[in-house]
């Protein structure tokens, strides 16, 4: 079919691109011309590609996928970027729209919302599969919003994934439902909260809970 649509899948999950792939081309008019699992490989097939939509996520090994949404714009400044993550919280989506992003959708409700953005996107709309509407994202993107400046040496340290598995485990997750999440072994997931531990300097899963809530990284409410 002439004039399709292209894509770029950013993810560093294999298995998980390769379900984004599948539910993608169900539709004859989108075509999945190069998958990247880091944001490095990202840039530079943005830069060979020029793909209509880059499918990025927050959570990459080498950088957030929230910065990369300005690299990719500015390298390929046609391409539409659509956050696809399982991350929910408004900070986050807040975040991905103001640097650029067209859509965000989260991972649990990819499979059925993944097409619905990907049309509204690429007709030039703004996409989100929760109840914040149009108007409510054009506000995110024009207001100076009041951000959580997260300055602690500690918190920095941590790696990407760290973060992540941080933020999972201050959410009430277990190491199983975690790994399941994030596609790594339980054993990943365990020594990565031991190493969370070690550079937070804590000692329980309820402390790590109120280091992320502090700094406004997970509703207080988790562990009242």
């Amino acid at each position: 079919m002439a004039n399709k649509k292209t894509l770029l899948i950013v993810d560093d999950h294999a298995l998980f691109r390769d379900g984004l792939r599948a539910i993608i081309e169900r539709n004859p008019r989108y075509e999945v011309t190069g998958e990247a699992g880091n944001g490095k490989i990202a840039l530079q097939a943005a830069k060979k590609l020029k793909p209509d939509l880059a499918l990025v996520d927050i959570s990459l090994p080498d950088q957030n996928g929230l910065e990369l949404i300005g690299e990719i714009k500015k390298i390929s400044p046609q391409t539409k970027v659509m956050i696809v993550s399982m991350h929910s919280k408004i900070d986050y989506i807040a975040k991905a729209f103001q640097a650029g992003a067209a859509g965000y959708v989260v991972k649990d409700s990819a499979s059925d919302k993944l097409q619905q953005g990907i049309e509204c996107v690429l007709k030039g709309d703004y996409f989100m599969d929760s109840s914040v509407s149009q108007e409510v994202v054009k506000k995110l993107m024009g207001l100076q919003t009041k951000e959580v400046k997260i300055t602690n040496a500690s918190y920095n340290a941590l790696t990407p994934r760290e973060q992540e598995v941080m933020v999972l485990v201050a959410e009430g997750f277990s190491s199983n439902e975690i790994s399941e999440k994030l596609f790594i072994s339980t054993k990943t997931v365990e020594n990565h909260r031991s190493s969370i531990m070690k550079k937070l300097d804590i000692h329980s899963v309820i402390e790590i809970a109120r280091y992320a809530a502090k700094l406004g990284l997970i509703d207080i409410d988790r562990w009242k």
